[in-house]
């Protein structure tokens, strides 16, 4: 088969009105990049015309300023699941200029399957290349690839020469049920696909070619406090292997994207204690490759390769040191409650907010405005062997405690919350009663200037099984939005 080659401007008039797209990639690794913008043009100019033109996005996880920016600046999306970072998409999300559904990362694919998110008509593959027969290999991301492309009736690839993955995927869609058997990882490091996608060559209807890097993200810089999340997550481990509650040979880790995330790997790799691990997660930063080349991380399973330039860059010049050591799998596998569950997984995430009973708010700010969602901390969360969250205690200065009686907003129940971290102390509130976990959080993760605060609202609560204030509840935050400052929280009137 020979595919037409297509400029980006050709690519994008084979996407209409109402058409659902599927896309490649896994934050902001391994998306198209140069159709999409194209795409948002073609909107601007029907909005000027007085014309509608809107789409459906449907991706692996969020994207960058080059999809999700320049589609809802042109107001070209109408559908968008199942997670998001972009700060503008951000804001028409929050204004229901569009339409949002919030996912567990490993349900995208197969809720597509189902039917319950509308028709893909188009996908579009970033690739290192397809060949005749349809072989396509994917760059730095696993994703949604293989099921968009099995449902899409058009499919455009982008070939990008700047990557070179080839053989670090390992491309596995599971069948649906009443057909689904087991998924056969029972390690890291096992491969159980193919390393690429399987597209049919009548449905490519052409190849644009590119040449670019992935978008970069960055992050801050270390500071003491998230230093010391690393390092209290990193002492819980420890003490959990020396009470043989953890395997002295370790457990593979699960770690979220960000600066905490990245304090938490900083620490597991300057703890001589710690064995060497596997890493089982959706993401892979620049500190695990660090953790790979210096024997503390063994193996690499991830649906993206979240690097930075320099770093990606290394993989690729050192690529046969890498290639049996990195997996890149599809979102469905590397977050899959099968086999989270078999592996026995240390799960490590961030939260916005944490109760007093172990309730986490990881999505939306002040209950009601979405931050980037849920993610893939639940498909974590709920099926690890532990299940840490981590947070700083206070936000805004001190405004706002991260530990509340109540969160605005409930991702995570207490049911599958296990630890809590923050730079204060760790809160174990395995085994532990409602009464027991609200006084391990004050005592060992809520900031000092709130304790007594924490202390004063169960005075005042109902007591049953759990004890709560009904009218009280939600009060520290009501008095951030009237006062700017949690700390300023009276009590009083509800006595």
């Amino acid at each position: 088969m020979i595919y037409p080659i297509l400029t980006p401007q050709e690519a994008a008039c084979y996407i209409n009105d109402g058409d659902g797209v599927g896309i490649s990639g896994f934050t902001l690794s391994g998306t198209p990049k140069a159709v999409l913008p194209e795409v948002a043009k073609r909107a601007e100019e029907a909005h000027a015309a007085g014309k509608p033109f809107k789409i459906n996005l449907y991706s692996g996880a969020s994207t960058g300023d080059t999809i999700d920016g320049m589609l809802a600046r042109a107001k070209a999306l109408n559908f968008r699941a199942p997670f998001i970072s972009n700060p503008t998409v951000r804001d028409a999300i929050n204004a229901k200029e569009i339409k949002y559904t919030d996912l567990h990362l490993s349900l995208m694919a197969q809720d597509l399957r189902y039917g319950y998110l509308g028709k893909v008509d188009v996908a579009i593959l970033e690739a290192v290349d397809i060949t005749p027969d349809g072989k396509v290999y994917l760059t730095t991301a696993g994703g949604i690839g293989q099921t968009v492309a099995n449902l899409a009736d058009r499919i455009i690839i982008e070939r990008n020469s700047f990557h070179n993955t080839i053989g670090l995927h390992d491309v596995y869609e599971p069948k649906d049920p009443p057909y689904r058997t087991e998924i056969p990882i029972y390690k890291a490091s096992d491969r159980i696909g193919k390393p690429y996608v399987q597209v049919d060559p009548k449905k490519v209807v052409g190849i644009v070619e590119v040449n670019m890097p992935n978008e970069q993200v960055v992050f801050k810089e270390l500071d003491p406090v998230t230093r010391k999340i690393g390092e209290n997550v990193v002492g819980f481990i420890l003490n959990d292997i020396k009470r043989g509650i953890i395997p002295a040979t370790g457990l593979p880790i699960q770690s979220g994207i960000g600066n905490v995330a990245n304090a938490v790997l900083k620490a597991l790799g300057d703890s001589n204690e710690l064995p060497p691990l596997d890493l089982y997660s959706e993401v892979l930063q620049d500190s695990v490759i660090e953790l790979m080349e210096a024997g503390r991380v063994k193996a690499g399973s991830t649906c993206s390769l979240s690097l930075s330039q320099e770093c990606l860059q290394h993989v690729y010049d050192n690529l046969d040191q890498f290639r049996d050591r990195l997996i890149l799998r599809p979102s469905e596998i590397s977050n899959h409650p099968e086999i989270i569950r078999r592996l026995g997984l240390i799960a490590m995430n961030t939260a916005i907010a944490v109760d007093l009973y172990g309730c986490v708010n990881s999505s939306h700010i002040g209950g009601t405005r979405l931050m980037n969602g849920i993610g893939g901390s639940g498909d974590f969360a709920r099926n690890a062997y532990v299940s840490i969250f981590m947070c700083p205690s206070t936000q805004k200065a001190g405004a706002i405690s991260s530990i509340v009686p109540m969160v605005t907003h409930a991702d995570h129940t207490e049911h599958d919350v296990r630890v809590v971290v923050t730079e204060w102390g760790v809160a174990d509130l395995r085994g532990k009663s409602p009464d027991e976990r609200a006084k391990l959080l004050i005592e060992n993760c809520a900031h000092p200037e709130y304790r007594n605060l924490l202390w004063d609202y169960l005075k005042i609560t109902k007591k049953g099984h759990v004890s709560h204030n009904v009218a009280a509840a939600l009060f520290m935050h009501a008095t951030y939005d009237a006062e700017g400052d949690m700390r300023k929280v009276d009590w009083s009137k509800f006595v």
